[in-house]
């Protein structure tokens, strides 16, 4: 019978294997209290989605606003993190810690920009109560002034168009006090600056002409290298994704100093701001250059540690900001 033609043998039934569950226990960094327990968890839950559950049971904290960590002092879980990848058993326990409120890092870009540029634009007009009355809305007699201040306007108009067509970011939001923070040292420095540029007073550059021109030349030259560079590491990222990978030169020869350079966006930055230095040739911009040339260092060398850790491969020649230097 088992020979015959007709005869078909049955299937045999596939066991199904049984999926283990986890157990999640969510306490308080500060405290150790019991926040939650989450009872039948899938394994391949990732932290973003324990996150949303967490929420559920305290509504006060959005998943931006919490911080997921294995150890009270620890690093935050990334919300990609799958929760049986992690050195966790069946029964998890993680530790919670809130961020405080929370900003969207477009809201913050687009506010810390726009700031600058109208402010700068207020000096630059003369508007009452800020010089003497005898210079309310007239105009510089010096042709760097008017330089100057498209100069400003033209990076800062940038800046926003990048923020909303370029750029893609990694993390959604940022604690809401930074937006204060941010503010203060765009908008004060923007101030600064303009009064002493657009000021009745102001001299205009000792080689004249000659200095302004060259000036001229590195800042748009920067500027076109920063765009480029933000274009090239907009096309690393898909929509959507968070993947991060090795940004190597393109044909734009502007994306070349990634040769030498891990972060060539701050460079550029560096470089308009030193061309905006030597056109205005005024001690609050140098003041201004020389801060955000510390702050870009700071976080150049971060990134560039991040891009050792997390890629073997790494170009060795690469410096964080400076070619051979820094």
């Amino acid at each position: 019978l088992l020979h015959h033609p007709t005869y078909k043998r049955k299937p045999a039934k596939k066991t199904k294997k049984a999926v283990v569950f986890f157990e999640v226990e969510i306490l308080d960094a500060k405290t150790k209290d019991k926040l939650c327990f989450l009872d039948k968890v899938e394994p391949n839950a990732t932290i973003g989605e324990i996150k949303s559950m967490f929420h559920k049971s305290h509504p006060q904290w959005y998943p931006a606003r919490q911080s997921i960590r294995l150890d009270p002092k620890g690093k935050s879980l990334k919300d990609e993190d799958v929760l049986q990848h992690l050195p966790v058993g069946t029964t998890a326990t993680f530790y919670f810690r809130d961020l405080g409120a929370q900003i969207s890092w477009v809201t913050v870009f687009l506010t810390e920009y726009t700031g600058p540029l109208v402010i700068y634009l207020l000096f630059y007009f003369r508007v009452p109560f800020i010089y003497p009355p005898k210079y309310d809305f007239t105009t510089s007699k010096h042709w760097v002034v008017h330089l100057a201040c498209m100069c400003h306007s033209f990076h800062y108009v940038k800046r926003l168009l990048e923020t909303l067509f370029v750029h893609r970011f990694s993390h959604g939001t940022m604690p809401l006090r930074n937006i204060f923070k941010n503010c203060t040292y765009y908008w004060g420095f923007a101030a600064w600056m303009a009064y002493y540029i657009n000021h009745p007073l102001y001299t205009p550059p000792i080689y004249g002409e000659q200095q302004i021109r060259i000036a001229l030349i590195i800042f748009l030259f920067c500027q076109i290298g920063n765009f480029s560079i933000h274009i090239a590491l907009r096309n690393l990222r898909p929509p959507g994704s968070k993947t991060r990978k090795i940004p190597y030169p393109t044909k734009n020869p502007f994306t070349w100093i990634f040769l030498l350079v891990s972060c060539p966006n701050y460079t550029y930055e560096l470089g308009s701001w030193l061309g905006f230095t030597l056109m205005t040739q005024c001690l609050p911009v140098a003041f201004f250059t020389l801060v955000g040339f510390i702050q870009m260092t700071v976080w150049a060398k971060g990134k560039h540690r991040s891009y050792l850790k997390e890629f073997r491969d790494y170009p060795p020649l690469r410096s964080p900001i400076l070619p051979f230097i820094l």
